[in-house]
This record gives C-alpha cells, sequence and structure tokens, in this order.
C-alpha cells in the first residue's frame, strides 16, 4: 500500500540510491550535446529539437509516432565518430550518477549505427569500450541491453539475437524488442527470442503502453518477458496484472514519456499506485530524456507530487528497481542497504526539475 508524503518527510530524490533499467541510447543524449555536435557538422536540426526543445509530442496515431520517431533519427545522425559515442555514454553515466543511479541497463539497436562504424559487431564492441571507460571513471555500474526493432523483417532481429548471444558475459545482459508496438506481429519475433533465452540473456520487451492488455498477453506468452518494457496498461486488466506479479515480471514505467506520448493525459493518470497495491514490481525510468526532458530522478519526483508518495514508498521503488535489475547479487545487497541509510537520515527536500 501506498502513504502520503507530507513536507517534512521529504528527502533529496537525487541522494536516493536506484538502478535505471529503462533507457535509450540515442535518447539519452543530452540537449546541449546534441546541439553542439549538429553545430559542428552542419546538420539543420527541426525547431522541435532546438527553439522548441523538449518537443510536443503524440503517439496517438501512426502520424504522431512517425513525428516522434523522426526526431529520434535526426538526433542519431549527429553520431559520427568514436569519439561522439565515447562521449554520450561517459555523459549518460554522469548524468545518472548525478540523478543517485547505482546501476545503469541502456538498450541499443547496433543496427542503426551499423553503417557508420563498421557494422553490428563493431558497433557493439565500441559501445562495450566505451561502457567500460565510463564505469572506471563514473563509478556506475552498466550493462547493456541489445534491442531489435519491431517495425523490420523478424529475420533482423534473429541477426541481433545471435548477435548478442556473443555477448553474453561481456556485458549484454539482455535481449529487447522496441518501436511502435502497434507496428509488426508481435509473435513473428518468437524466434528470435528463443534464441537469446536459450543462450541465458534476460528477455525485456516493449509492451503495454501504446497498446493494452491483449498486446502484454502475447508479449508474456509468446517472447516469455522477464521484464517488460512499460507494461503499465496492465493496470487495465487485473486478472493481467495478478498473472504479471505472480510471475514475477517486473514493470519499467515510464511516466514523463507516458504523458508526452498521450498514453495519460496527465501524470496524475499514470496508474503507478494501482500497480503498486497489486503487489508489481515497479521500476521508473526514463526512456528518452533527449525527447521528452526529464531524467531519472525527475521520475521519482513526478510520482511523488501526482500521487504524494511518502519516502518509504519512494525508497521501496528505489528498492524494486534494484532487485528487478542484472546487477550481481553482491551488488544488489550493497545497494539495498544504501536505500535504507538513505530512508535513515533526515529530509532534506530538493526537488529535480529534469
Amino acid at each position: 500500500m501506498t502513504s502520503v508524503s507530507t513536507p517534512a518527510d521529504r528527502r533529496d530524490l537525487r541522494t536516493l540510491p536506484k538502478a535505471h533499467l529503462h533507457l535509450h541510447f540515442t535518447g539519452a543524449m543530452r540537449h546541449e550535446t546534441l546541439l553542439e555536435l549538429a553545430t559542428r557538422d552542419g546538420i539543420r536540426l527541426p525547431e522541435q529539437l532546438v527553439s522548441d526543445w523538449p518537443p510536443t509530442l503524440s503517439a496517438a496515431d501512426e502520424k504522431g509516432w512517425f513525428r516522434f520517431q523522426r526526431l529520434y533519427d535526426v538526433a542519431r545522425s549527429v553520431l559520427r565518430t568514436e569519439a561522439d559515442i565515447r562521449r554520450l555514454v561517459m555523459e549518460v553515466a554522469e548524468d545518472d550518477v548525478r540523478d543517485g543511479g547505482r546501476w545503469l541497463e541502456i538498450q541499443v539497436d547496433p543496427s542503426g549505427y551499423a553503417a557508420k562504424f563498421g557494422g553490428i559487431t563493431a558497433f557493439t564492441d565500441l559501445v562495450l569500450s566505451a561502457v567500460a571507460d565510463a564505469e572506471r571513471e563514473t563509478g556506475l555500474g552498466i550493462a547493456v541491453i541489445i534491442a531489435s526493432n519491431r517495425t523490420r523483417h523478424p529475420l533482423d532481429a534473429r541477426t541481433l539475437a545471435r548477435l548478442a548471444s556473443q555477448y553474453v558475459d561481456r556485458g549484454v545482459v539482455g535481449f529487447g524488442l522496441s518501436n511502435d508496438e502497434r507496428r509488426g506481429r508481435t509473435e513473428e519475433f518468437d524466434h528470435a527470442f528463443k534464441i537469446a533465452e536459450r543462450a541465458g540473456l534476460r528477455l525485456m520487451p516493449h509492451g503495454g503502453e501504446l497498446r493494452g492488455p491483449e498486446h502484454i498477453r502475447t508479449v508474456l506468452h509468446r517472447l516469455h518477458a522477464t521484464r517488460l518494457g512499460h507494461g503499465v496498461r496492465a493496470a487495465e486488466d487485473p486478472a493481467l496484472l495478478d498473472e504479471i506479479v505472480r510471475a514475477g515480471v517486473a514493470l519499467e514505467v515510464c511516466p514523463t514519456s507516458n504523458v508526452s506520448l498521450g498514453v495519460y493525459s496527465d501524470l496524475t493518470s499514470v496508474p503507478l499506485p494501482q500497480l503498486l497495491e497489486a503487489g508489481a514490481t515497479v521500476a521508473l525510468g526514463a526512456d528518452d530524456p533527449l525527447l521528452f526532458g526529464s531524467r531519472l530522478a525527475a521520475q521519482y519526483a513526478t510520482m511523488r507530487a501526482a500521487h504524494e508518495l511518502s519516502d518509504e514508498t519512494l525508497a521501496d521503488l528505489a528498492r524494486m528497481s534494484i532487485t528487478a535489475s542484472t546487477a550481481p547479487e553482491s551488488t544488489k545487497k550493497g545497494l539495498l542497504a544504501e536505500v535504507d541509510d538513505w530512508l535513515e537520515k533526515p529530509s532534506e527536500s530538493t526537488e529535480p526539475q529534469s
């Protein structure tokens, strides 16, 4: 059961230790970095990524999602050198650490970068090298999820699943399926997920944001999801939500993106309390800060404000993000102790803004 927050009960959420489990690669870029790299190479950005940033978005229909995806593709186009990739990863790590992040799982589709960086294997090697550098520099634990794109042919997903399988125990921990869940046939990606499952990877497809409970069932039953990217609309079906709770499938809930894309009209409509009341494991994530203008700690702050969550409930959310992660058990144990320490300290309310 969630409890109500009072002014005297509010600790600084940027010091709350947490894991970040839903973050896309290009979408994690700093806005100022996007502008700088675009200026360097003479790339003309849409006004939605310059003076009108963060952009006004909607995915209520296919045209709305197309506009969203176009902005994402434009942003990816500024990443042109190895140094750009290393900079992005380092800055992402710095931003998460600033927001209280202790463990990060970042999702990337290597096929979107292959043409510029020598193929999907060379690009994956580059990302993992950049991750190792960022871990050493910042102290943040970082793992990689290889994500396939549901708007492409399922055979491409199989190729990526085999790629991900080659990097088990080398920094890749999971396999995903992203992009507009209204596109393609989810069941046609089951072979790719079987490849990843046989390799011992965690299965983390998107589902339950732009489509509702029936699609979540397809994702669970056909792709054997061990964690759901979003999954927030399971709140619409108590029987499904109970199945998710009993199966121990964690939900990666991204409140700001849910509202920005028109899934919910406002933050108070994001059904976080219902999910928690049902016993669901929820990990809050930022999804694409570059497009939604809001990073990790701000997800906790928005839910605190929208639902008057107490620090005890927010600490529970942080604990769930840690236990749902792929971090080593020893790391999880230490981070959970840090959450306990956070609760024992006196309140020092300072709300993160982005």
